[in-house]
């Protein structure tokens, strides 16, 4: 850590010591021709883009404390495409489930997707319009375990039809969970997220809801991927999509959500933004 002041976003010594064998295994095998290591730590790089990520700032924006953009982008860009921001967000995962006396895989997702307005510079041919709620821009996807960990997640343009979304998701956890056997829906997803369940060896129920009910009710068991959507709201460039890459959409939910599994194998809280 250097000797700069902190900010709230950054990583803890004991939250480093979490994914910090990840990072030093994946830089020994970036190393440049030359064996030239960078000018930039690696934990400064990940502190960057957490605080961006809590901010929304943009990347030119990012304090001077921190690794300029350049070196920053660098690093967000290669762990996307090399899956390394998945791979540190399993590994914590993993360790939240086992301290829970979980095995490190579920046995039941819930899916659901959360309709968000893009930026003005995200490339149209990415977005559209979500003709339900009349939202122009993306749409988010995620899968997520009964302690409200995710799985999975997929960024399309909001258009698409939520049984896309189902189909693409089933496909993601069958592949990252082999012992899921059982996925819940809300009635958004039609019979072809059904079917391609069996397909993938996953049971997809559609939980209806009570017609009785008025306003919002929380569902049994299906309320708790409105609590992970919501616990997205606290990072602020999640707020809204100003990403020109669904990947780099999709990247930026698995470094959130490795923020707050580092939080909880820690006992540290997220510090709120409310009223800021």
């Amino acid at each position: 850590m250097s000797d700069r002041q902190s900010h709230k976003s950054d990583l803890s010594d004991e939250r480093w010591a979490l994914i910090e064998p990840v990072i030093t295994a994946w830089k020994a095998r970036h190393r440049s021709v030359s064996g030239h290591q960078g000018n930039y730590g690696m934990r400064e790089i990940v502190n960057a883009l957490l605080y961006q990520s809590r901010t929304g700032c943009q990347w030119d924006y990012l304090p001077h404390d921190l690794p300029p953009a350049g070196a920053v982008k660098y690093y967000f860009y290669k762990c996307r495409d090399d899956g390394t921001d998945q791979t540190i967000h399993d590994l914590l995962r993993w360790q939240v489930r086992e301290k829970r006396g979980r095995l490190a895989d579920p046995s039941l997702v819930v899916l659901d997707t959360q309709s968000l307005h893009a930026a003005a510079e995200v490339p149209a041919g990415t977005t559209g319009r979500y003709a339900n709620k009349k939202v122009p821009g993306r749409k988010r996807a995620l899968a997520v375990d009964v302690l409200g960990l995710m799985i999975a997640v997929v960024v399309l343009a909001a258009s698409v039809h939520d049984n896309a979304f189902g189909t693409a998701l089933l496909d993601k956890v069958a592949a990252n969970a082999g012992t899921l056997t059982k996925a819940l829906v809300d009635q958004g997803f039609k019979t072809t997220v059904v079917d391609h369940g069996r397909q993938v060896g996953i049971e997809v129920e559609v939980v209806e809801r009570n017609p009785a009910d008025a306003g919002f009710v929380p569902q049994p068991k299906r309320w708790i991927v409105e609590q992970t959507n919501g616990i997205l709201m606290l990072h602020r460039r999640l707020v809204r999509d100003y990403e020109h890459r669904t990947a780099s959409a999709e990247s930026r939910v698995y470094w959130a959500i490795s923020d707050r599994m580092s939080r909880m194998l820690t006992g540290t809280s997220t510090p709120a933004w409310r009223g800021a």
